[in-house]
Formats: structure tokens, C-alpha cells, sequence
């Protein structure tokens, strides 16, 4: 018989995952009676590996049934990230006891995590289980011209709509210089089709003055590029995706600069940058190594120069003033950010960034982008504070993306799924996981259709000119299916990059960021994501229940989301027997055989039924 504790399981520990500052929590030990323990204590330490606590636990009455129950009840008043294990006492000493999968282990294994989030710690309203739609400004829709007179130079704009995006630099080495003109007055003219399709979010990869296509080069944070239009343009997207219940988010670039900025003015063509003007106000937002030449740059890399992000002035510009690069953008219509790179951010910014556009947008989003599990992130030594100290709303879920790809093609059996799946519940405070980006494209990776199925690693010019064979685009619509089936069926926002909904295919940048294939949409595609957002919006289970897994390995994943007026549960098996599944309406599925009043899922098949 083994010491059975699973914080997972509400006999063992309630609430489930994260606790309020001042929330009671409580934990229950259940011990054989022949191990002859005298005692528990719970060992609290901070993500310092520091000791913050013991508390004891108290025996409860004899089960008869070979056990010993001992419970402790306890509450924090600090926030923080914690983690903790178990000393037993025995007559003649004791042992330690520590996580070892969902259950416990003597002396080795990992501790369990616990966060304590601030006691008021709120998500918007409007991300929760929302379908959100990542926009590329460039690549999706041209309507109109607009005045390229004080574009950053050197540009070249593509002849045809249809063509793929420069993939080596030009003649003078420059790169990503090229453009196809999409712009804000293209995205007006198709929110129609958004609306239609179920976004209620829309996020803008940078649309601020820059003189690459990504934009992710900030030349001024307070004027839109002249590729995409004007601010009036800005404020008209803003108000009509507003009346038609669209929220705009906009990419928030903060880390670093453009080397070719007011800011830094690396060519001298605005007058009065860090280097142009050693006197610049802006100089002290640089680390300069020697000046002008000499200067700390992300990755290295010379055309992005870091900055010090703490520097009053740069807080002020960024965060604090009445015109603030928040609170302008804030005002023309935005409805929040997502942070670049949030992990190279101090907690200090990103903690009063939060904190200002709350209080000029009480539900504006803040959403980081973060590649592993957020609560838990070290950066430079440090753990970060997104969620105990409520700075961000939402985070990028790449850790589901990864799970998912890796069970839809085979490499996983579902049992690392459902791993992934309740962790990152565990471990997310529920306001957040309600609210989470689920992606499983975007512009850093390979579009999906591609990535299912083809892990070709050639050269760029391979790659300019391979396309999926019919067999294997066949394959990669069948599972991208299953894949979109659990990215909307799963707590949080389910994020479409635009395009994959129409079929895309493309290897990562910049063939994962060619233009919308306007008239040669895959339609049946289309219309399979435009039913999963109508799942998504129609079903109170799908968009802010709760979550757990209830079968996970030999192919199969399933999942129960429960909130207080509805129980879904969900089915995908890829293994090659056929399922018999329990009672329920079938509300969605493919791979269904129905054998009187049993539902069979086929090998291949996903459903979701209603069983309340």
C-alpha cells in the first residue's frame, strides 16, 4: 500500500490548482496504517527553494480500511509561487515525501506547486472562451491605396497579391523589405467575413511605423505605418469591429526598438535619436557599450536595440503619461496588448502597464507571449510574476499546441495530452485559463496544415517551391480537423492565424506569412471552423467550464468540461479499435456509428456529446 495524495483529486486537496491570497486550502494525506506514522507536516517553500511554513497536520478518525487520513488546513497571505512536499513522523524518525507522477514517493521526486494569485485577480469578460483571429496586417486584405510618402525606405511592393513573400535579402542586403500593401481600411472591409466566421477577438501583429513588413522593428509607437494607413483609419476599424462585437488587440513591441526610430535614429532620419543627437532625451533609454556604435541589441541582432525598460522616461512615454503609447491607442479603440517577448520585460512593466490600462480600460486584456508553462517561467534567474501578482490576463499556449500536434501525428499516445492538458490547468489560475491564446499556427511557426504532416528542413529555396501531394494534404485536413476539434473544445480562447481556416500550407518565416488566399478558399475547411466557432460561442461548458481528463494513452484522449447549467464531454480516438462511448447528445463529431442507443467513435473519430 502506498501514501495516496493527488493534488489533482478534490479527496486529496480543494480548492483545485491556484488559491486566493486568504483562501482556505485544504490537504488530505491518507497513509497505511502499518507504516506507523505519528504525524504530518506540510514543508513550504518559496520558488527560491526558501522555507516558508510548516503546518501540521491533524489525524482524523480511524477509517478501517488500512489507512490513516491527516488533514491540514491552512491559508497564505502573501502571493507568491510556492511549492511544497510532506514530512512524516514515526516513532523512531520519519521520512520525506514528495510528487512523484500523481501520486507520492519516499525521499525523491518533485515537490508540488502552488500559487497563491491576488484575492481580486479578474479576467475581461469578453476573452473568456472567445474565438480570437490573428491578423497579419500585410498579408490579408488591400482596399485602396494609401500615402507611401513617408514609408521607411528602401521598400519594394509586390506586383501580384499572389506572389510569395522575398525570402533572401535584397541586393544591399536588406530584409523584409518587401510588402503587399494589406491595410486597416482591407481588414474594415472584411470584418463581415470575421463576423461571419465567429471571431469576436481580433489581434494585430504590430501595425506602429516600422520599416520591415513584420513591423516588429518599432520606428514610432504613436503613428500608425504609412503602408497601412492613418489613425483615422485605426479608430473607423475600431468602431465598426466594435458594433459588431469584434475587440481589437494590438501587438505591444517593448522590449526594443527599431535601430531606424525616433528613438534610436541609427540613419539620421528623424533628427533627434539616441545617436543622431547625443543630447537626446532618448539616449537613456539605450545600453550603449560605446557610443553611438557599440550597443545592446536583441539576439544580436544590430537593427533592434534593447532598451532599459525600467528608465522613468521610457515608462512615462510607454505607460504613465496622459498620452501615453497605452493610453493613445487605448483611446483611438484598442482593447488591449500582447506583449513581445514578454519574458524579456521586468515584472515592474509589465506589473504597471497592467495596472494603467485597467484603469483607462477596466476590461482591457493584457496577454503575454510565453512559449513554456507562464507560471512557473525563470528568466535570468528569476521567477516571473504573470500570474501571482495578476500582470497578465492570458498567455500563448504553446504547451498545448506541442501536446496536441504530437498526439494528432502519432508521436504521442495521449497520454502526454492529458499530462499537458492538466497541468497547465493545475497549474494556470482559472481566470486565466478561461482566457488563454490556444493556437496551433502563427506567424513564428509553420502553418498547421504544413506541420502535420511535413517536418522537411531544407534549404529556403526548397522550401519556396514544395507544396503538400494530394495524399499528404489529404492526411493533413484529416487531422487538422482533430487538432481545431481540441483546440476549441479545450478551456480558453481558440485562436485562428488567418488563413488556416482557408487551407494554407507554408514552412516558417516567411512562407507561414503569404498573403490570404482570397477566392481559393478551401469552402469546406471554411465552413468546418465557422461550425466549431458556433460550438464554441453556443455551449456555456466550452466557454467557461472547468476541466478534466478522464482518459489519456493507447490512443485515446477524452475530457469533461463541466460548468454550473451544462457537463460536455469530449472524445478523440486515435487508436485503431472502435470506442463505445457513454450516454449523451451528439452536439459534434465526425466518425460516428450509432448501434441503438450506443455511440460508437470510429478510429480517426472525435465527439463531443452533452450529458446534462
Amino acid at each position: 500500500m502506498r501514501i495516496l495524495f493527488d493534488s489533482r483529486d478534490a479527496a486529496h486537496k480543494t480548492p483545485f490548482g491556484c488559491i486566493r491570497t486568504g483562501q482556505r486550502c485544504i490537504l488530505r494525506l491518507l497513509i497505511p496504517a502499518n507504516c506507523q506514522a505519528t504525524g504530518v507536516k506540510l514543508m513550504l517553500e518559496d520558488c527560491e527553494n526558501a522555507p516558508a511554513g510548516k503546518y501540521p497536520f491533524a489525524k482524523e478518525e480511524d477509517r478501517g480500511d488500512g489507512y490513516e487520513a491527516y488533514r491540514c488546513e491552512f491559508a497564505l497571505g502573501e502571493r507568491g509561487l510556492y511549492f511544497y512536499w510532506f514530512y512524516v513522523t514515526k516513532e523512531n524518525g520519519g521520512f520525506r515525501l514528495f510528487k512523484q507522477g500523481n501520486g507520492t514517493n519516499m525521499e525523491a521526486g518533485d515537490k508540488w506547486q502552488l500559487s497563491v494569485i491576488p484575492a481580486d485577480f479578474t479576467t475581461p469578460d469578453f476573452a473568456r472562451g472567445a474565438v480570437m483571429y490573428q491578423i497579419l496586417p500585410d498579408r490579408f486584405y488591400k482596399s485602396g491605396d494609401c500615402d507611401l510618402t513617408e514609408k521607411l525606405r528602401p521598400f519594394t511592393v509586390h506586383a501580384s497579391w499572389d506572389e510569395m513573400p522575398d525570402y533572401m535579402p535584397d541586393a544591399e542586403g536588406n530584409w523584409c523589405g518587401d510588402f503587399f500593401g494589406g491595410n486597416l481600411n482591407g481588414v474594415r472591409e472584411k470584418l463581415p467575413y470575421l463576423k461571419d466566421l465567429g471571431v469576436e477577438v481580433i489581434y494585430f501583429n504590430p501595425i506602429f511605423m516600422a520599416y520591415s513588413n513584420h513591423r516588429y522593428d518599432t520606428a514610432d509607437y504613436k503613428r500608425i505605418d504609412p503602408m497601412l494607413g492613418t489613425e483615422a483609419d485605426f479608430k473607423a476599424l475600431c468602431d465598426e469591429a466594435h458594433s459588431l462585437g469584434i475587440r481589437i488587440v494590438l501587438d505591444g513591441v517593448f522590449s526594443h526598438t527599431g535601430s531606424n526610430s525616433v528613438y534610436f535614429d541609427a540613419k539620421h532620419v528623424f533628427g533627434n535619436g539616441a545617436v543622431s543627437n547625443p543630447d537626446s532625451p532618448y539616449r537613456e533609454w539605450y545600453r550603449f557599450r560605446h557610443y553611438p556604435d557599440d550597443y545592446d541589441a536583441w539576439w544580436n541582432m544590430p537593427t533592434l536595440p534593447n532598451v532599459e525598460e525600467v528608465t522613468p522616461s521610457y515608462i512615462h512615454y510607454i505607460i504613465e503619461d496622459d498620452d501615453s503609447v497605452a493610453a493613445h491607442w487605448l483611446g483611438l479603440g484598442a482593447d488591449g496588448f500582447r506583449l513581445d517577448v514578454v519574458d524579456e520585460l521586468p515584472d515592474e512593466f509589465v506589473y504597471r502597464l497592467k495596472k494603467r490600462i485597467r484603469s483607462l480600460k477596466p476590461d482591457a486584456l493584457l496577454l503575454g507571449e510565453v512559449w513554456e508553462d507562464a507560471s512557473n517561467k525563470r528568466t535570468y534567474g528569476v521567477s516571473r510574476r504573470y500570474f501571482v501578482d495578476g500582470e497578465l490576463d492570458s498567455t500563448m499556449n504553446y504547451p498545448w499546441r506541442k501536446a496536441i500536434l504530437n498526439y494528432i501525428c502519432g508521436i504521442d499516445d495521449g497520454s502526454a495530452l492529458g499530462e499537458a492538458i492538466m497541468a497547465i490547468a493545475e497549474n494556470y489560475p482559472p481566470q486565466v485559463l478561461s482566457c488563454v491564446m490556444n493556437l496551433l499556427g502563427s506567424h513564428d511557426t509553420p502553418r498547421i496544415l504544413t506541420a502535420l504532416v511535413d517536418d522537411f528542413r531544407g534549404s529556403r529555396e526548397e522550401k519556396a517551391v514544395r507544396t503538400l501531394s494530394a495524399e499528404d494534404r489529404k492526411t493533413a485536413l484529416e487531422r487538422l480537423r482533430a487538432a481545431a476539434f481540441l483546440q476549441f473544445t479545450l478551456p480558453g480562447m481558440a485562436s485562428i492565424y488567418y488563413g488556416d481556416e482557408a487551407g494554407m500550407e507554408g514552412f516558417d518565416d516567411p512562407f507561414c506569412r503569404r498573403t490570404y488566399p482570397w477566392g481559393r478558399e478551401d469552402v469546406d475547411l471554411c465552413a468546418y471552423y465557422r461550425a466549431l466557432c458556433r460550438m464554441k460561442k453556443e455551449l456555456p461548458a466550452l466557454r467557461h467550464g472547468d476541466v478534466r481528463v478522464t482518459a489519456a494513452g493507447e490512443g485515446r484522449i477524452a475530457f469533461t468540461r463541466t460548468a454550473q447549467e451544462q457537463r460536455a464531454e469530449v472524445f478523440v480516438n486515435r487508436s485503431g479499435e472502435v470506442w463505445t462511448l457513454p450516454e449523451g447528445k451528439v452536439r459534434f463529431g465526425r466518425g460516428l456509428d450509432l448501434d441503438g442507443e450506443r455511440t460508437m467513435l470510429q478510429p480517426g473519430g472525435f465527439c463531443l456529446l452533452i450529458c446534462q
